[in-house]
């Protein structure tokens, strides 16, 4: 895919957060004058015409089995179909911006996996846990089909990472995603502050590579 200008295209991050049945995408550049939203928007990730499906392990637990398996599974390829028709609207509209996405991430919680479906449906905590991380694996893959890399950072920790990555004070990054947060207004709550700062560091990193990479192709010159 490339812009539909014939400009250089300028990099873009895309950042994800799930939810039960849906996820917060936030698209981002830097411009001169900053970090600068692109996109923000909710992508759906359960057909509700499915029942059960917001909350799939739930739904599961009533089930024998082999039932389990074979309704998680269906909707588990029905979840990514609609994450990858989703991103792949996110994607054209940067483009026709003259954007190219250089990265997605999809956050991920701390929660440990059962070892098996059996031992999940029997406890209501692991079946939390499978939960989140089972749409979280539908927008992985809904990525993953969109090419480029696809960062995961564990938000319990992503603040911390954040200050080595792009070199700032925890205060300084706060500060900064704030002041976003105030000049595009609402719904500024917690995911589009976390999707915000894990596609500024996606932004941060590539930058960097590109540095690197050119200052040793000019050592080899």
């Amino acid at each position: 895919m490339t812009p539909s200008d014939t400009g250089p295209a300028e990099p873009a991050a895309l950042a994800f957060r799930a939810h039960s049945g849906w996820a917060v995408a936030v698209a981002v550049r830097c411009t001169s004058a900053g970090l600068e939203i692109i996109q923000r928007t909710r992508i759906e990730l359960a057909d509700r015409t499915i029942a059960g499906s917001m909350q799939p392990y739930h739904a599961a637990k009533t089930k024998t089995l082999q039932e389990a398996e074979a309704f998680l599974s269906h909707c588990a390829q029905t979840g990514s179909d609609m994450a990858q028709r989703a991103l792949r609207e996110m994607i054209a509209d940067l483009l026709n911006e003259g954007l190219t996405p250089i990265g997605f991430c999809v956050l991920w919680g701390s929660g440990k996996l059962s070892i098996d479906l059996a031992t999940t449906l029997r406890s209501h905590a692991a079946i939390h846990t499978a939960e989140g991380e089972f749409f979280r694996q539908m927008l992985k893959a809904g990525c993953e089909a969109c090419g480029g890399p696809v960062f995961s950072f564990k938000e319990k920790t992503l603040w911390t990472e954040a200050t080595t990555t792009l070199s700032l004070s925890a205060r300084e990054i706060q500060d900064r995603v704030a002041k976003i947060g105030k000049r595009i207004g609402p719904p500024w709550r917690q995911d589009e502050k976390l999707c915000t700062l894990a596609a500024w560091m996606i932004l941060s990193i590539d930058r960097t590579s590109r540095e690197v990479a050119g200052r040793t192709s000019h050592g080899h010159g």
